[in-house]
């Protein structure tokens, strides 16, 4: 199968020996960064630095005039990654005969929020999430929609992996997260995703909602679970906490909001790229589900974009109601974990991308080459070379 490694620009810039290094893993593409949240790196590698701090979301990239006098606009990267940090990446790795893709982050910015909170969801109980902007704002859309455009057509590129395309909600999965405290569950993280910001409050009232009813529903839904009681797994789980009209009322609203900016997003890129431009989304397959990997509609999402990336390090279970939507030449790519230290099994790889075959993938993602350490990475090349 196809295999593509995810890859940032510091992993490669400045690092003459990286692009060899990662075409000898047995990879026939990278997933290089152009948009990217804030992070803390470890470069076990580079023979300039050991850690790299991105400040806050960033592109990698110069940014064209299509901002120009916009009050919602991409944030260039600070001296983590700078000028055209991606161009350069990309050119080294092309270099070596690697096809490159590019990686956009969407819907996650916390310093967005900072400095825009009315762009952020806003829960039941009033909290902010400067981390998650709420996609049913059209000046947030029409952002999103813009930047993906732009940063998934950098010069070169032959396709792209949009992240982050859909809701995000109380999983942050950054900074020092404390929220593990009390057991939401499936349905208690739905609860506390919910945004009740104006555009999402006039929605809920298109589906016959009140929306301070619906913000009191949920916050008496949770009480129980605040004090300890289990929360039901689910979506069932959601109905009997919620009632079945409010929940129903609610998805409905998420999911059509969700989709036609996946649908505008893919729209757009295409309208930018290059004929045969590859566009994947990072997807998963239970549409009510937020975070990096955007909630879905299998069968939707195959007919908008080329393909998924479909998480699969705790298994492969995540590819089968891809495949069974799945038409002819659409991809579906299982990403591994091959970092051990992030819970990662390069050693069970081959084993586990033959599972993955076994349930319709067609490619494989490998996240993440400049991360993982050198005893990873030769796992991975024994495995790619006996495939």
């Amino acid at each position: 199968m196809k295999t593509s490694a995810f890859v940032y620009p510091w992993d490669v810039n400045g690092d003459p020996e990286a692009p060899a290094r990662i075409a000898a893993l047995g990879v026939a593409q990278v997933t290089l960064a152009a948009a990217y949240h804030s992070t803390r790196a470890v470069t076990p590698r580079h023979p300039r630095h050991r850690i790299v701090t991105a400040e806050h979301a960033a592109v990698l990239y110069p940014t064209d005039a299509r901002w120009e006098g916009r009050t919602l606009r991409p944030y260039p990267a600070g001296d983590w990654a700078p000028g055209d940090a991606y161009g350069e990446a990309a050119e080294q790795l092309a270099g070596a005969g690697l096809q490159v893709h590019t990686w956009v982050v969407l819907a996650h910015n916390s310093r967005l929020g900072a400095e825009h909170p009315d762009t952020s969801v806003v829960n039941a109980y009033g909290d902010r999430y400067p981390w998650a902007p709420c996609i049913a704002q059209p000046a947030t859309r029409a952002y999103l929609v813009d930047l993906a455009a732009e940063a998934a057509v950098r010069p070169g590129a032959r396709g792209t992996e949009l992240e982050s395309l859909g809701w995000y909600g109380l999983a942050h999965l950054h900074a020092h997260d404390k929220t593990a405290g009390v057991g939401l569950g499936d349905a208690g993280q739905y609860l506390m995703s919910l945004c009740f910001c104006p555009a999402c409050r006039a929605g809920y009232g298109a589906q016959g909602l009140d929306p301070d009813e619906l913000a009191d529903a949920v916050r008496t839904a949770l009480e129980p679970v605040w004090q300890g009681a289990p929360s039901d797994g689910g979506w069932p789980g959601v109905g009997k906490l919620l009632g079945e009209t409010k929940a129903a009322g609610t998805r409905a609203w998420r999911d059509e909001t969700a989709r036609t900016l996946q649908e505008a997003a893919v729209t757009a890129v295409r309208a930018a790229a290059p004929d045969g431009f590859q566009v994947l989304l990072h997807a998963d397959p239970v549409s009510y589900h937020c975070g990096a990997n955007a909630g879905v509609d299998p069968a939707h999402i195959l007919s908008v974009a080329d393909g998924v990336v479909v998480p699969c390090t705790g298994g492969a279970g995540l590819l089968t109601p891809f495949a069974e939507q799945r038409r002819e030449g659409a991809v579906l790519a299982a990403n591994f974990t091959v970092v051990s230290g992030m819970g990662g099994r390069p050693g069970t790889l081959a084993a586990d991308a033959a599972r993955a075959r076994d349930l319709g993938a067609t490619e494989l993602r490998l996240y993440h080459a400049g991360l993982a350490s050198d005893g990873d990475l030769r796992s991975v090349r024994a495995a790619l070379s006996s495939a």
